[in-house]
């Protein structure tokens, strides 16, 4: 069965993900665009560097010619977040990526990007998951669809230098790794940081379907190469993005990584203080409250969402969202298309370190003398299926009252259940719907405290 997870289908090559199965989701994709009166509006299609990833791509194509609809085909793989741009820029039906992500390379996946240039909603994925797994017949066109070759990189390079201050990032003159991680953002990334003013070196900057033997995620146990090299190069900033470049990773000045939820902070509170954004901010349930309390310095309404950036993206399409982000790499700002972008997420580090005229330690430092340390850390519990699920029925129906000698002030059931402990601690559980455990979240102000609360809440499995 094909099953629509939370960006979309993903399955590995040649086992589920066959030319077959993308026949019938290419199918499902146009029907919607029928049903919907947006068939006579063109689509865009992307795909990243996996393996047959572009044929895949030029079968949704084709499919789309026969149902007459036209279609820009990118030239090469290409980002996520810039053929979501394309969606807005075209003014587009939406969107097709052939992408998944930073899952491992035996992985393939498709992505459908609505006419409002962000993640599909549950409404949306359902219709094309039901669409996918039965046979549906697509009215014959009175003519054929267009399909035009395009590349978009110059066009958005040109956009994001009318949101980034590139004059102070030429001042500055940053020497600056970039680890591509052999995925789509080589080209792009380190391009825009050359003609930003950056001094760039490249690693992994070539086409590689098998990542290297690694995974593209922009992850701490994935960037040794870049930590390394930042160190010997006595750059000011590594930077990296997954394998279609919508995530991001960040290295500061003494080879250190800093996790999605510090620069997420970081980025929050140099929008707001020195670049001047006004409106509310959106994270996920896993993320960190360090949001909120910068928030609550400034008035700053914050809402928390379900983990899934199409449920961030939801909120930045209602009203102005300063920043929406989540625990796992996803950024986007105010003005911006309602996707995470890893493009703009690194560009937004290189400005405000150049801005601010200091390490990037130095500015992070400075920001928790302000509003307090944060710890995050995430692991998996591993458990049998039914284990799973008695697990988190407990934990939903009888929640401890006290955790790690923590009292349990609150209950949150948006998405699991999340443990809001006395001392502004709280810890989160997620039964995964695909495998047998359960992802937990936790953050606090110290570390030790950090795994004091993860090792109690297994306990009470």
């Amino acid at each position: 069965m094909i099953k629509f997870g939370t960006d979309g289908w993903r399955a590995v090559i040649s086992d589920e993900f066959t030319f077959a199965n993308v026949k019938k989701v290419g199918r499902a994709i146009a029907r919607y665009l029928i049903d919907h009166k947006l068939a006579k509006k063109p689509l865009i299609i992307g795909y990243d560097p996996r393996f047959l990833a572009d044929k895949f791509a030029e079968q949704i194509a084709k499919i789309m010619e026969e149902a007459g609809i036209n279609v820009f085909l990118t030239e090469r793989d290409t980002p996520t977040p810039i053929i979501a741009w394309e969606v807005r820029d075209k003014r587009a039906a939406g969107a097709v990526v052939l992408t998944a992500s930073h899952n491992p390379a035996q992985y393939c996946g498709i992505k459908f990007i609505p006419d409002y240039a962000g993640p599909a909603n549950e409404t949306i994925t359902a219709e094309l998951q039901e669409n996918s797994n039965r046979d549906i017949s697509l009215p014959e066109a009175e003519q054929k669809g267009k399909v035009e070759r395009f590349e978009p990189r110059q066009r958005y390079l040109k956009y994001l230098a009318s949101i980034i201050d590139v004059s102070v990032i030429k001042q500055a003159e940053l020497k600056v790794i970039y680890d591509a991680m052999h995925g789509a953002g080589r080209g792009y990334t380190d391009l825009a940081l050359q003609e930003f003013g950056c001094k760039v070196e490249i690693i992994n900057g070539e086409r590689d379907v098998l990542f290297g033997g690694s995974q593209p995620e922009p992850a701490d146990e994935y960037l040794g190469d870049l930590k390394k090299k930042v160190v010997e190069a006595k750059a000011e900033l590594g930077l990296a993005n997954d394998g279609d470049a919508d995530r991001f990773g960040v290295i500061d000045e003494r080879g250190i990584y800093l996790k999605a939820d510090q620069i997420l902070a970081l980025v929050f509170d140099y929008l707001v203080k020195v670049k001047g954004y006004h409106g509310s901010v959106v994270r996920s349930v896993g993320t960190s409250s360090m949001l909120d309390r910068i928030a609550a310095r400034h008035h700053i309404k914050v809402h928390e969402t379900p983990v899934g950036f199409k449920h961030i993206a939801g909120i930045m399409l209602k009203e102005d969202v300063i920043i929406g982000g989540e625990e796992s790499g996803g950024l986007s700002i105010k003005g911006h298309i309602p996707e995470k972008d890893g493009i703009l997420a690194d560009l937004l580090i290189v400005e405000m370190v150049a801005k601010k005229k200091k390490p990037l330690s130095k500015i992070w430092q400075a920001l928790i003398a302000e509003v307090g340390d944060s710890h995050t850390k995430r692991i998996n519990l591993e458990l049998t299926e039914a284990s799973k699920q008695a697990f988190m029925k407990k934990l939903a129906d009888q929640p401890p009252q006290v955790l790690a000698g923590l009292k349990v002030k609150e209950v949150n059931k948006l998405d699991g259940v999340k443990l809001l402990l006395s001392d502004g601690s709280w810890v989160l559980a997620r039964p995964s719907g695909t495998e047998p455990l359960v992802r937990t979240y936790a953050e606090s102000d110290r570390p030790e405290k950090l795994d004091l609360i993860l090792e109690a809440l297994g306990n009470l499995v």
